[in-house]
């Protein structure tokens, strides 16, 4: 039982490791998503809210979701 327990454990820690590094950006990408994200930054505080998100064409929102969101985080309220 230990040692099933054991090799479960390296599994997931191996799994978490390897997915880490997947998740960086190269600098043409950071650039990518920073445009994206200036082009409809409204009130120019780096992130994008609610309204800004709205008001996002269906195709910068998914090169946006790709290249790692804009900055804001999810309230619990939004998901109302």
């Amino acid at each position: 039982m230990l040692r099933a327990l054991a090799i479960a454990l390296t599994v997931c820690c191996a799994f978490v490791f390897s997915t880490r590094g997947a998740d960086k950006l190269t600098d043409e990408q950071k650039a990518e998503r920073k445009a994206l994200i200036e082009k409809y930054d409204k009130n120019k505080d780096g992130k994008l809210d609610k309204e800004e998100r709205a008001a996002m064409s269906a195709e910068d929102k998914e090169e946006v979701a790709k290249l790692g969101g804009g900055g804001a985080k999810k309230k619990k309220d939004d998901n109302k």
